[in-house]
């Protein structure tokens, strides 16, 4: 157990719609997205892929916070 007292919270955004490639599995924003293609296939490969699924969010459940000296998240409901 850390004796860290979580003085200095970070609140964690929730992402509004998120993405997976289909090939490497990168997930992402889809403002992230950029240009439409996979970033780390056209890094690995450089071919560009544009392949994605949506990933179902889970309702939410609160805000969640980062403590900034231990990083430790919090889940508040």
């Amino acid at each position: 157990m850390t004796t860290c007292k979580h003085a200095t919270l970070e609140l964690i955004p929730e992402r509004k719609c998120t993405v997976r490639c289909k090939r490497c599995h990168l997930t992402m924003s889809a403002d992230e997205l950029g240009d439409g293609y996979c970033p780390e296939c056209f890094d690995g490969t450089g071919a560009k892929h544009y392949d994605f699924e949506p990933v179902s969010t889970p309702g939410n459940n609160g805000a969640r916070y980062r403590c900034e000296e231990c990083g430790v998240i919090i889940a508040a409901a």
